[in-house]
């Protein structure tokens, strides 16, 4: 009995030991969060995901790419993910279009443009008065890639549709493939494609459509009002594990952002992806923090009012939730 009894014993305890890991394994929220698309430029969220912020908050997360602010903000409302990370201007269409039960942001990403102007020849003094006569594959109408890129042209005091050609019926991930086809003279990309393109004489990339047009809630995190009334806890966690990846993300080097989102970009070298790192570092892109402010929204509204798609402005608290990201602050800092 005493051979049988200890060989038994052990088997207790390691099934004992399996079963807990996997009860803790399972205790992790699942939360599925679509994206508009897979960029770069949105470090900060694969950095919160692989340095393991969201599942410290008890969260296991799914990204799904949406491949457009339309898609992404439909699965949103149809409950088929828990947070979507688009554009606020697609919130201020939803609520323009009468809609009470309306999704709300809950933290900002990005804070301007995080396209690049990408021609075929490589300009060192490029002059934006050298498109006069010339074409840009410039996204859809209504996306913000679309009409911060109008307000540009508009501030160099060129009238798109007159003095230049801007192509707008090419969809957003099909943008670059349209150029590579020989489709316009020049067009707007997201890293790393435009580095990319860039490495393999594709094209060149020749100015930074986000400097051009200052600062501006161009990528936010959205949810629904009643995930936010009924589940605050979470979206208190998930706006917490986000403002730590912000964090990280201003003392880390350019390496170790590649490192931490390559699992997300696994056709991109570490040495591109440290190289876009530090491009949207130079360029201040990445908010440094969750929280919007009113000034940055009435730009955005400019920006929208400017390109005809605005209707009537809408209050900035009727789409902005601010509290979580302000929290989120005070209780990591203190």
């Amino acid at each position: 009995m005493k051979k049988l009894f200890f060989p038994a014993l052990c088997l207790l305890l390691c099934t004992a030991f399996l079963f807990c890991g996997c009860a803790k394994e399972n205790s992790l929220r699942q939360v599925t969060i679509n994206e508009v698309t897979r960029s770069v430029f949105y470090a900060p969220l694969y950095v919160a995901v692989s340095r393991g912020f969201f599942e410290e908050e008890g969260m296991e997360i799914e990204i799904v790419t949406g491949g457009g602010s339309d898609k992404s903000m439909t699965a949103l409302l149809a409950g088929e993910a828990d947070i979507a990370l688009m554009g606020p201007e697609t919130g201020v269409y939803v609520i323009s279009g009468g809609k009470e039960e309306h999704p709300m942001v809950i933290a900002q990403l990005t804070k301007r443009d995080g396209s690049f102007l990408v021609g075929r020849e490589a300009e060192d003094a490029f002059e934006w008065e050298s498109l006069r006569g010339k074409s840009v594959i410039g996204g859809r109408p209504g996306g913000m890639p679309y009409m911060t890129l109008l307000h540009v042209l508009k501030a160099h005091g060129l009238t798109p549709g007159e003095d230049v050609e801007v192509i707008n019926n090419v969809q957003f991930n099909l943008m670059g493939g349209a150029f590579e086809s020989g489709t316009g003279d020049y067009v707007t990309l997201f890293e790393p494609t435009a580095s990319e393109f860039e490495n393999a004489g594709k094209g060149y990339v020749v100015a930074n459509i986000g400097l051009e047009s200052g600062e501006v809630p161009y990528t936010t995190f959205m949810t629904s009002k009643e995930t936010i009334a009924e589940d605050p806890k979470f979206v208190s966690a998930f706006v917490r594990a986000l403002y730590r990846a912000q964090l990280w993300v201003q003392s880390a080097t350019d390496q170790e952002i590649a490192e931490a989102m390559q699992p997300f970009f696994p056709d991109s070298s570490i040495e591109t992806l440290s190289i876009v790192a530090n491009s949207y570092r130079a360029t201040d892109s990445w908010a440094l923090d969750p929280v919007m402010t009113e000034d940055s929204f009435t730009r955005l509204q400019d920006i929208m009012e400017g390109a005809g798609e605005l209707s009537e402005r809408i209050d900035f608290a009727s789409l902005v939730d601010n509290s979580f990201a302000e929290a989120a602050i005070t209780e990591i800092e203190n």
